[in-house]
């Protein structure tokens, strides 16, 4: 992969997540209404003198190009301020609730994309059968279900069938491996399912476009076996589209983990910012929202690192 493709690629992730950063930074500033007044909340008394504390505390009586240069300058040392409830750095706020979303988001991952590629090769390959007509049924039907509609359906469902089953709350892998796997089944079918669908449908499209190339017809005349032409010759082309799919449809996980995390109280990203939001933790919610943002463009540069390595082309462009 020729070094000055790396090289711009490196550039753009940098102006993105520069722009990523001072849109995250203006979100809560520019809302509204009065911010250090949101803060403080229904329940406590406003004063003057309160409100102008709070602002102290989290630097909003300062000019607003020192507030985003002190606050970047924050982040660049691994400071991303402290939470207004709890007195502690928001990094051991963030620390403390990343791996569940980390886990949850790798496993669906793995799950949707894993399985969309044998099943969309599948649906190509069964051109017009009945049990590919079934299976795009059943992706058209993934496709329409909301994930947190389907979380709470799956619940219910266990609950009747399998009463013991646990499907709430977490348990860190390293303490029960077996449990902390029951746990993550049922979100993990809510959650990679609607990615599996759209994935699917993708490569039997992409798999039936790359079929109808000559060079597959010169595979056949050459008496290639069907397994190798489908497998060999025609995936990797059908692939090039598809990391571009994944990249996006990993945006979407992250978004949709935070549903799926309070549909089945797990307590990871999702949670905290949510809860940061309905306590007016202003530090915390910032943070935690620029962590998310910043994870979905690392992801997004690290699949147009993978896409030119499938299709050297795209380098050299």
């Amino acid at each position: 992969m020729p070094t000055r493709f790396i090289f711009n690629r490196l550039t753009d992730l940098i102006i993105v997540l520069f722009g990523v950063s001072v849109i995250v930074f203006l979100m809560i500033r520019l809302i509204p209404g009065d911010a250090v007044a949101i803060m403080l909340g229904a329940n406590t008394e406003i004063t003057p003198e309160r409100m102008a504390e709070l602002e102290a505390r989290v630097g909003l009586d300062k000019p607003m190009v020192e507030q985003y240069g002190r606050w970047i300058w924050g982040v660049f040392q691994g400071d991303l301020g402290t939470s207004l409830w709890t007195g502690r750095p928001v990094t051991e706020e963030i620390g403390a609730n990343i791996w569940p979303t980390i886990e949850l988001t790798s496993l669906s991952l793995l799950v949707g994309a894993g399985l969309s590629i044998p099943l969309g090769s599948f649906m190509a390959a069964a051109r017009g059968k009945g049990a590919e007509v079934a299976v795009r049924v059943g992706a058209i039907a993934g496709l329409t279900i909301p994930s947190f509609w389907l979380g709470i359906l799956l619940i219910f469902l266990f609950a009747k069938i399998t009463p013991g089953f646990a499907t709430l709350g977490y348990v860190p892998f390293s303490e029960d491996p077996a449990g902390n796997l029951q746990r993550m089944i049922l979100p993990v079918i809510a959650l990679s399912l609607p990615m599996l669908a759209e994935l699917s449908r993708l490569v039997r499209s992409a798999m039936l476009d790359a079929l109808s190339q000559d060079y597959i017809r010169t595979a056949k005349a050459k008496g290639a076996s069907r397994y190798l032409i489908i497998y060999k010759h025609a995936l990797r082309n059908a692939l090039i589209p598809f990391v571009t799919a994944v990249g996006i449809s990993a945006g979407y996980l992250l978004g949709g983990v935070i549903v799926i995390e309070q549909v089945f109280a797990i307590p990871g990203l999702g949670r905290l910012v949510l809860g940061a939001i309905s306590e007016r933790n202003y530090p915390l919610v910032q943070a935690t929202v620029l962590v998310i943002t910043t994870a979905f463009v690392v992801v997004n540069f690290l699949v147009d690192l993978l896409y030119a390595s499938i299709d050297p082309r795209v380098s050299r462009s």
